[in-house]
């Protein structure tokens, strides 16, 4: 008990001293002082009267809400004398492992540095930035030469580093487990069995209603979707993040999607968030990095080839450009395993105070990794919106995608969690698949790397993104991984090679989310 009451003084001091730097805490102080002089504000009774009026005024609403916000990405409870790398990541050899991962993406990046005669970074010259400037919104009409460029890693390179992950603690000559054994992930990490997941997602069951199934053609809207239209305008009105996130578990309407994920993100776009949005594009024209080839070839490679976001080609540069200048999202690295990688002044190689992050946000781009934005783009057309909505689902989620770690949301935990379902519940078809070669997790772990985006239909998408905000978990992209096997099982069983089941798994735009997740949780013997 006193260990529970010890931890929760300590997250407390945290938030409100994280929320202290903030730009609430300043609106908030000038809202109190000027409430002094309202006539209903007594001295004898100035902190419930003070309270009081940021009840009726909005600003108690405003202050949950960003509170919310914290506890949304604060880290999992530690021991109060654990080392700051323990927030990062409790086990050491998963932390050797991100580490080593790490060496590996700075050893690709300087060599294509060197091989192209490139510097990592350089000031434009004022005829360049003008050009730039003037074609800013219509970057992707711009054909630079990237025939040299290569993407620094694929999802498939990353997937071999996670294949090859061991607990050292587990010699060599120790029984493997049955799990373990059969896949391709063999680390120990604890993961939910269906029934835990029915328990964690009971609002996807049979007997309530979702979008994505009632609001189909064949179901009167009046039964469902209407009043659930209903009450998300309520939510919406409340100005609630804790309401709307868990709303948006039975899906969010069309309409409504863009304010209430705004709201569960805390994110509304005020005039300093603008202001910061224009000294990022400025930093974008006076500056050209490495890493802004590496966005350009990443966005030609994948959106401009994807049958639903080409058109956004323009708004994923500017997003991601401004992305890469991004210095605030240096702090989601107090909870990521990563670590963001440094780069030194010429000459002064190993003087810590030479030192520089490269890029400033400390994220590398990968192949696909403008997907991430990619559907965002549907919901917001205002470029400073779209950016904040997009680095906050980033610091949120999607860095969890591509680093190491035994997060319960991590990729690591992804995997074995889609491995251990279908070993568990289609064993059969795992069986199979294993004996001709072709592991299931070597077909749907790109699905789950891009949080399935490129893959889906973006409606079907969406309302899969509602239920990761819905949750505040990635779990949910093994699942539907697992279920789409599942509800391709039948033409699996008869395939006889890798590149036979790729092809059956190769089209998944047709399919309905919802249904999927709903018949594999809720209609599978347990």
């Amino acid at each position: 008990m006193f260990q529970e009451e010890s931890d929760l003084s300590l997250i407390i001091a945290q938030i409100v001293q994280k929320l202290k730097g903030s730009n609430l805490y300043a609106q908030l102080e000038r809202q109190a002082w000027a409430s002094l002089q309202r006539p209903e504000i007594k001295l004898e009774s100035l902190k419930e009267d003070i309270k009081e009026f940021f009840k009726i005024s909005g600003w108690e609403k405003k202050l949950q809400n960003a509170v919310y916000s914290e506890l949304s990405v604060f880290p999992l409870p530690s021991h109060p004398a654990a080392p700051p790398e323990h927030l990062k990541e409790p086990l050491v050899y998963m932390r050797k492992a991100q580490g080593s991962w790490e060496k590996r993406i700075l050893k690709s990046l300087n060599s294509m540095c060197t091989e192209l005669s490139i510097p990592l970074a350089r000031k434009r010259p004022v005829g360049e930035q003008k050009e730039l400037l003037n074609k800013w919104n219509e970057m992707g009409t711009d054909e630079p030469d990237l025939s040299h460029f290569r993407p620094v890693y694929a999802p498939k390179d990353f997937l071999e580093v996670l294949i090859n992950l061991r607990n050292p603690n587990y010699e060599n000559g120790d029984s493997l487990s049955f799990r373990t054994h059969l896949g391709l992930i063999q680390v120990p990490l604890r993961v939910k069995d269906i029934p835990e997941l029915k328990e964690c997602f009971v609002e996807l069951g049979l007997n309530t209603g979702q979008l994505g199934i009632d609001d189909s053609t064949q179901v009167p809207p009046e039964l469902f979707e209407n009043e659930h239209v209903r009450i998300g305008q309520k939510v919406l009105a409340e100005q609630d993040s804790a309401a709307a996130q868990q709303y948006v578990r039975q899906g969010s309407p069309t309409a409504l999607r863009a304010e209430l994920w705004a709201l569960i993100l805390n994110i509304s776009s005020q005039p300093e968030d603008i202001l910061y949005y224009e000294q990022l594009k400025t930093n974008v024209i006076q500056h050209d990095l490495l890493v802004d080839s590496l966005i350009y070839k990443d966005v030609k490679l994948t959106a401009s080839n994807d049958d639903y976001y080409f058109v956004f080609e323009d708004y994923l540069y500017q997003v991601l450009l401004c992305f890469s200048r991004d210095t605030t999202v240096l702090s989601h690295f107090a909870y990521n395993s990563a670590s963001p990688p440094k780069s030194y002044i010429r000459g002064k190689l190993g003087l810590e105070e030479y030192a520089v992050f490269y890029p400033p946000n400390g994220v590398i781009p990968f192949h696909g990794f403008s997907m991430y934005v990619a559907p965002l783009c549907f919901l917001y057309h205002e470029p400073s919106k779209l950016y904040q909505i997009f680095r906050e689902m980033y610091v949120r989620f999607f860095f969890r995608l591509h680093s190491i770690s035994s997060h319960p949301s991590g990729i690591v935990s992804l995997c074995l969690l889609f491995e251990t379902l279908l070993q568990t519940y289609l064993p059969q078809l795992f069986y199979h698949l294993r004996e001709i070669g072709a592991q299931p997790l070597r077909i749907s772990f790109k699905w789950m790397v891009r949080a399935f985006s490129g893959y889906l239909a973006t409606d079907q998408l969406l309302l899969l993104w509602d239920r990761i905000l819905g949750y505040n978990s990635l779990e949910i992209l093994a699942v539907l991984a697992a279920a789409v096997f599942a509800f391709r099982a039948v033409n699996l069983m008869e395939v006889t090679s890798l590149a036979a089941a790729e092809a059956v798994l190769a089209d998944l735009s047709t399919l309905k989310v919802m249904p999927l997740l709903q018949i594999f949780l809720f209609a599978t013997v347990t």
